[in-house]
């Protein structure tokens, strides 16, 4: 039996896709640290062999340097932060969230906004790079 450790995801619940998108860019990490393919694999075979080491190189960078570095402002511990406050839906057991004061928490209206927009561009960034590695999986062994 084959366990994969996803060393990039804490303990706890996370969505399927969340979990996809680490277990793939793991493989690609125990590829690059363990089975040391620069070594083994001769990535200058033919042109299909040097963009896949190319592409191989550039994702496990992106993936170990340039991702783990992103900021999320509402992460910022110096933001001030709303309580979470419910209110009673009349004639029903349901409650719903009642929506903070924007002018009071105007910083951290803005950090959410920022947080939304940034959120978009990382899920497409993430999306493009996935399907980055999955074209050149087959360069995968070593």
């Amino acid at each position: 039996m084959k366990i994969l450790k996803i060393h990039t995801l804490e303990k706890g619940w996370w969505d399927k896709d969340h979990i996809m998108l680490h277990a793939v860019f793991q493989l690609l990490s125990d590829f690059m640290e363990q089975e040391k393919p620069d070594k083994i694999v001769d990535w200058s075979f033919d042109s299909k062999h040097k963009h896949a080491w190319k592409e191989i190189r550039s994702l496990y960078r992106w993936w170990t340097r340039v991702r783990p570095t992103r900021k999320d402002p509402l992460d910022d511990k110096n933001l001030k932060k709303p309580p979470i406050r419910w209110k009673k839906i009349s004639r029903s057991d349901n409650r719903k969230l009642v929506d903070y004061d924007k002018k009071i928490f105007a910083e951290y209206d803005a950090a959410l906004k920022k947080h939304f927009q940034l959120e978009r561009k990382w899920e497409k960034e993430d999306q493009r790079n996935l399907h980055r590695l999955i074209e050149i999986r087959e360069f995968l062994w070593t």
